[in-house]
């Protein structure tokens, strides 16, 4: 690869010009967001930030006594941070390919570990998935998000969004879902003997099936889960109990 002269450089890399919009994308792979005020990102997400903004993780009681029962059981690696204050701030994920989804009075489930950013104009809920913890290898999580505003999600390469009807149920492997529609109910179909055989829990030994009338995004990447046990391929995904 040839050489640039580094006035060039700067220049072809530099920051965009600011928008009118709060969630940006500056690259591909690196949101901006043009902040006055709140939003909530993924504890570590921050790549750079001008202005004056402070960062605090999410208060024990913050969102009411059962949101402080959830973090206690979940550990710090299950709850966000509260970025506020005036200025543009920077996010990003491991290199991975962010997309920017406005949600008008809509309700969506997104795998924890695909979460970027959060307005504070909208209701969130982190979420452990029980129906998974005794057929996969640790406790997973998701956040179920209501109202009107942005969000910002994350995927390994470029996602595929499914269309769920009631006649054409989906089925996907838990660690490579994304996201899914709040109103779905993912059921959970195990095969212990396949588990048995290859010796972790595969998305051929572990599937997550959605009935009923909605959307399911999935990466062609099986996430690994950053809030558990190092190296262990799990999803983060949630079903009601």
């Amino acid at each position: 690869m040839g050489s640039v002269l580094l006035e060039d450089f700067i220049k072809s890399t530099g920051e965009r010009t600011p928008g009118q919009g709060v969630f940006e994308l500056e690259r591909e792979h690196l949101l901006g967001v043009n902040l006055r005020g709140v939003v909530w990102t993924r504890m570590g997400s921050m790549a750079a930030y001008t202005g004056n903004i402070r960062f605090t993780r999410e208060g024990t009681l913050e969102h009411g006594l059962g949101k402080m029962v959830k973090i206690s059981m979940g550990g710090e690696g299950v709850s966000l941070i509260k970025a506020e204050g005036v200025g543009k701030l920077y996010l990003a994920d491991k290199g991975k390919k962010v997309s920017v989804l406005k949600l008008e009075k809509d309700s969506i489930c997104v795998n924890f570990n695909d979460i970027l950013a959060i307005e504070d104009s909208i209701n969130w809920d982190i979420r452990m998935m029980r129906k998974f913890s005794g057929v996969m290898e640790s406790d997973i999580y998701n956040v179920k998000l209501e109202g009107t505003g942005i969000i910002a999600i994350t995927t390994h390469h470029e996602p595929l969004t499914f269309r769920v009807t009631r006649e054409r149920p989906i089925f996907t492997d838990p660690n490579t879902t994304v996201a899914w529609t709040g109103s779905l109910e993912p059921e959970v179909k195990s095969d212990l003997s396949l588990k048995t055989s290859v010796g972790r829990s595969t998305g051929e030994s572990v599937q997550m099936i959605f009935r009923g009338e909605g959307f399911v995004v999935v990466q062609p990447y099986e996430e690994i889960n950053s809030q558990t046990q190092t190296g262990k391929r799990v999803s983060n995904v949630s079903v009601y109990t």
